[in-house]
């Protein structure tokens, strides 16, 4: 009999070859977090001063070794559920007479917490915020000696042409000017990065939506901007400058392009992760049509079920994932680990001396 030939998706043949050369730079050879910053291994200390973390006033290693899935969303309290919600859904256990904690809490800017192998973090409003969490969260993955992380982020967002409840999963991340790449400005110098997002991750993800869902997912390409009103084509701003007639071209050259969301963090999120060889993924759920207004108009108890949405298929995935290796089971955890308790007490001054 001939041997059986196995198709790959070209996609992945692509992907594959250019994730083999920035895993070359990205990760040692079990599969651990390296940093493009040989600066780091010189430090006497690296302090995470948004996360209220340090490399010596924290056993990071020990902390954090075990995580598998950092999932990201802009509020502290979505994520505060996020974590509730997926401590449930996997089976984990605290030990008795305690409770979830944020890690972060003395930073007083993003709240972190920690379910087994899941971290549950808040990044904020924003490029720069998500920015400046991403550097840290990246740094702690290489700290705690993470082996292949996952980056996840859950938002929100308008859609173009889909309708409120609808769950996007992110194929390409665009700028404002329809570039898959995100923009910065270091030492003066204007440099764009590949806003590159795992498309197999991706296509995963939506093999997990269930045919009982009450609610369309889809994959489509996001757009992402540095404003919510006037970069998003809205009328109801402070400012507006330009008609109705203006905003309807936009949005549906948007659509012609492939566009079916708008937020604010995808370029910056996929940017980064790309840059650090982590596999990383996008999911958001509609608030509502942009082709229909400008202004979210759902019940409050509608925004929240509406909100789950993305939770329910990624928590999907990590219990995929888990089972696949065995780990599904009530785990036993532990919130953090102090080798030091004078830096640690030195890390919270730190830190809160950064507002």
């Amino acid at each position: 009999m001939p041997p059986t030939i196995t198709s790959r998706h070209p996609q992945d043949e692509q992907q594959e070859d250019a994730d083999a050369f920035v895993r070359h730079l990205t990760q040692y050879s079990d599969g651990t977090v390296r940093l493009r910053n040989s600066n780091i291994e010189l430090m006497d200390q690296d302090i995470l001063y948004h996360l209220a973390l340090g490399s010596e006033s924290h056993d990071l290693q020990e902390m954090f070794g075990d995580v598998k899935f950092v999932c990201m969303g802009g509020t502290p309290k979505r994520m505060e559920n996020f974590a509730h919600f997926i401590m449930e859904d996997i089976g984990y256990k605290l030990p008795a007479g305690t409770q979830l904690q944020d890690i972060s809490a003395y930073s007083y800017r993003y709240s972190m917490y920690k379910v087994g192998p899941v971290l549950s973090v808040s990044h904020g409003m924003g490029t720069p915020s998500v920015s400046i969490l991403m550097h840290e969260m990246i740094k702690l993955m290489y700290h705690a000696k993470c082996i292949d992380p996952i980056f996840i982020r859950i938002g929100t967002c308008g859609g173009i042409g889909v309708e409120g409840g609808t769950v996007i999963i992110t194929e390409d991340a665009l700028d404002g000017q329809l570039r898959n790449s995100h923009e910065f400005t270091i030492l003066g110098e204007t440099i764009h990065r590949p806003a590159k997002l795992d498309k197999k991750l991706a296509r995963e993800l939506k093999s997990l939506a269930s045919p009982d869902d009450p609610y369309d997912t889809i994959i489509g390409k996001t757009l992402c901007t540095n404003d919510f009103y006037e970069g998003q084509g809205r009328l109801d701003g402070a400012f507006c400058e330009f008609s109705e007639n203006d905003k309807m071209t936009y949005l549906e050259k948007l659509r012609d392009n492939g566009v079916v969301n708008i937020e604010m963090e995808s370029t910056i999120f996929a940017a980064l992760t790309h840059h650090a060889g982590i596999k990383a993924a996008v999911v958001c759920v509609a608030l509502l049509n942009r082709l229909n207004g400008d202004q979210v108009n759902a019940p409050k108890e509608v925004m929240h079920e509406w909100q789950q949405r993305p939770q329910i298929l990624i928590a999907r995935y990590i219990r995929k994932v888990l089972s696949q290796n065995g780990q599904l089971k009530s785990f036993f955890g532990h919130q953090g680990s102090i080798k030091s308790p004078r830096r640690f007490k030195l890390v919270q001054q730190e830190s809160q001396a950064h507002e």
